[in-house]
């Protein structure tokens, strides 16, 4: 008998490939997006696990607008943290473990090196501790529970999805034909979807429970990233660094991010990609989607 799945935020790029991941391995996955399902609704949560018969519940919906939730932090703590509650109380009552993805800016970034899991966390704005509460909210209620924590999520189905992600983003600029300006004293570990994935159903296949770093296999800063995307593309804009200090935003961001996937290792659990081997990965899959009718 096949094995079920519920998957919230199915809409997004991480939603897609868990779900193509997931299928592939056996499961019948039950995606829903936020039309399908109010997941801020506990009593619509709980009805859509119970009724499904599932003994997986994966969470990729995320309220992810970092600066927009300095001006409606309510929203997204109803989201990354009282969702999550919903699903977490859901999973107690009907027996299933819950997958949720968190994220690297948990932390503050002034550790300078990448950080493990054991690394105490310590979120600077109302996104970062809404997500934090998620994966508190899901701790308090879960023993079988598999929290993964990852960094600049990118996608083919990012394409396609209303916020896209920064490959897009970049590739956008570079069509624009203006100076483009990144920073260059901020860095993260950029994970692509499809790897992410695939991680993430090895830990689920071996019963692995707890918190997992699983971002991308090179910390990189944001600036390098996008000379990256630009080399591999074959693009040549005019790309100039610029500084935390000189681009200000409403919320604060952690410095090095950077995730160190040391459980993951530990493991022997296949490694994420270099962030070029994943970007070229990207931009192959991208151009067969621009061929496709």
């Amino acid at each position: 008998m096949s094995r079920k799945a519920v998957l919230f935020g199915g809409a997004g790029q991480l939603g897609f490939e868990i779900q193509r991941e997931f299928s592939g391995r056996g499961y019948t996955v039950f995606s829903y997006d936020r039309s399908g399902v109010d997941i801020t609704d506990a009593a619509a949560v709980e009805r859509t696990i119970t009724s499904s018969g599932a003994e997986l519940v994966v969470n990729t919906a995320a309220y992810n607008m970092v600066d927009v939730a300095e001006n409606e932090p309510q929203a997204a703590y109803q989201v990354n943290a009282l969702a999550v509650r919903n699903m977490a109380v859901a999973c107690r009552q009907s027996g299933a473990k819950l997958v949720h993805f968190s994220t690297d800016y948990v932390f503050d970034g002034t550790k300078g090196s990448s950080y493990t899991e054991e690394d105490r966390p310590h979120p600077l704005g109302a996104y970062a501790v809404s997500k934090l509460c998620g994966e508190l909210y899901a701790r308090a209620y879960l023993d079988d529970l598999l929290v993964l924590r990852t960094s600049g999520v990118f996608g083919p189905a990012g394409r396609r999805t209303a916020r896209g992600n920064f490959v897009e983003l970049m590739l956008r600029l570079a069509a624009g034909g203006q100076p483009i300006r990144v920073v260059e004293d901020m860095v993260a570990s950029p994970t692509y979807a499809p790897s992410l994935a695939r991680a993430t159903a090895d830990l689920v296949q071996r019963g692995e429970r707890g918190i997992f770093h699983a971002g991308g296999g090179t910390a990189i800063s944001w600036f390098d990233y996008a000379k990256l995307i630009f080399a591999c593309a074959g693009l040549e804009p005019e790309l100039k660094p610029t500084s935390e200090r000189e681009y200000r935003t409403p919320a604060r961001r952690p410095r090095n991010s950077a995730l160190a996937n040391t459980k993951l290792d530990a493991l022997g659990i296949e490694p994420m990609p270099s962030v070029e081997r994943a970007v070229r990965s990207y931009l192959l899959v991208r151009a067969t989607m621009s061929t496709e009718v």
